[in-house]
């Protein structure tokens, strides 16, 4: 039975959010599938993580028995997650933009799970993992488009996930997400439906096809 670690970090609940919409997809798609497998979920706007401090990375760095109590306590918090996605088999990641960034929760995430010499480094602990990303905004950053120097979020994610982590890293785009909201976007309106209407698509069927791949 595979295991499928959902992380979801938009701000907005449920259908509010463009992110959570599509991870819901993708994950009610997987379970469909895959019913006899274990998703593990992680709300980071909920029940977020903490953010990295000197004893949490020091400890990293330092043998066990010369860590203090305060290092040893921040680093258990930071295996947990590291456990969490080294036993994962396949991961699932909500990442809206947020000026023209991620979430800073999911940010202390990804800084709590990057250890060199166990996640990251010569031979990286999850290497290759399949890996969706959900990276919703509110505009278009594709390449061509007056934003494109914007684009901080695929270009992070693509350095710390496949580069760093080494992941196997695949994109949904959801985009245009403000043009219902914003009256000077209304002429994008069909482009945003059709973008989202594609996202669903596609997070439905890589859903399938990824979890084909542990049912066989």
């Amino acid at each position: 039975m595979a295991t499928l670690l959902h992380i979801d970090s938009s701000v907005f609940p449920g259908e509010a959010s463009s992110s959570r919409s599509v991870t819901a997809a993708f994950r009610a798609a997987w379970e469909e599938q895959h019913s006899e497998g274990t998703v593990l979920y992680r709300d980071l706007a909920a029940d977020p993580v903490p953010h990295i401090t000197a004893d949490a990375w020091s400890a990293g760095y330092a043998e066990p028995s010369e860590r203090t109590p305060q290092q040893a306590a921040a680093f258990a918090a930071r295996v947990r997650l590291m456990e969490e996605l080294e036993q994962a088999d396949a991961v699932l990641i909500g990442a809206p933009m947020y000026n023209f960034s991620i979430p800073s929760t999911l940010k202390a995430w990804l800084d709590n799970v990057l250890l060199l010499g166990r996640t990251a480094g010569e031979e990286p602990s999850a290497q290759g993992t399949p890996t969706i990303v959900v990276a919703s905004r509110g505009g278009s950053y594709a390449p061509g488009t007056p934003r494109e120097g914007f684009e901080y979020v695929q270009n992070y994610l693509e350095a710390v996930l496949v580069r760093t982590l080494g992941l196997d890293v695949d994109f949904i785009v959801p985009e245009l997400t403000m043009a219902l909201r914003n009256p000077a976007m209304a002429q994008l309106v069909p482009l945003y439906e059709a973008s989202r209407a594609r996202a669903f698509e596609d997070a439905t069927a890589k859903a399938k096809e990824l979890a084909g791949r542990f049912a066989a």
